[in-house]
């Protein structure tokens, strides 16, 4: 982390768990044992249909509320999908875009995940940008050409004052609810070689503002070696995320001192 130039940000994704009644019991829990937050923000991705209860729950344990999609279109017949601006007008902050089970099991693409990068900054708020490549990619040896490819994309026509409100995810697909995790020095290269690619698109004050969290089965047992990288600046935690003690640890290992 580098609290000096840029953000730490531990976010929950809660993916498809969770009902509106376990989101009030899980928010009473945190309340009971949330520390103040000094050096970093905390927020949790919930499902859709638990927005508008989080953001009631979550006001006392002062935890940001995101949204784990969204669709690009404004409006119209899209039947099951929610647009920025619904999304928005419930007092959801942050966005996840482009996460890797979005991009495998329901067709997103480089493209789409522009759109709703777009979509989001438009609508006020901040996209967290999902990256990451399978183990076929990385034993291939292309994982930074095409998290470069994906960085690239999702940021195609987004200005440098909208890119400040950008948060990048590195999520290696092989470490995503499989129990292995890149090794410190694996994630902090990734993430170090994101903030080149952005370097080179924007110039190096800007990509030194930028956030970038890791997010592959980060939990209370690796998250403060991984937090002590010097491009790590957050996570976006999944399994850990659901269970109020181990999100807590991770939170105060990006809130100590």
């Amino acid at each position: 982390m580098n609290r000096r130039y840029r953000k730490t940000i531990i976010a929950g994704n809660w993916k498809m768990n969770m009902t509106a009644t376990e989101t009030k019991k899980f928010a009473e829990d945190m309340k009971k044992i949330m520390p103040r937050v000094k050096w970093c923000e905390v927020v949790i991705c919930v499902p859709a249909c638990n927005i508008s209860t989080a953001m009631k729950a979550f006001k006392e344990p002062r935890i940001i509320v995101g949204a784990e999609n969204v669709y690009f279109e404004p409006s119209g017949a899209f039947t099951g999908e929610m647009s920025a601006a619904m999304l928005a007008d419930l007092g959801v902050k942050y966005v996840i875009v482009g996460h890797s089970e979005r991009r495998q099991y329901f067709c997103e693409t480089d493209q789409t995940v522009n759109k709703k990068v777009h979509a989001v900054l438009d609508a006020g708020m901040n996209p967290i940008i999902c990256v990451g490549e399978s183990l076929e990619q990385r034993e291939t040896g292309i994982t930074d050409d095409l998290i470069a490819m994906q960085v690239k994309s999702a940021l195609f026509n987004v200005s440098a004052e909208k890119l400040r409100r950008c948060v990048i995810a590195y999520e290696p697909i092989w470490a995503i609810g499989t129990g292995k995790t890149a090794t410190s020095e694996q994630a902090a290269e990734v993430c170090r070689n994101i903030r080149g690619v952005i370097r080179n698109l924007y110039g190096a004050r800007v990509a030194r503002g930028v956030t970038i969290q890791y997010g592959g089965s980060m939990n209370p047992k690796n998250a403060a070696e991984l937090l002590a990288q010097a491009d790590i600046d957050g996570g976006l935690i999944g399994g850990a995320s659901l269970k109020p003690e181990q999100f807590l640890d991770i939170i105060n290992a990006a809130n100590g001192e």
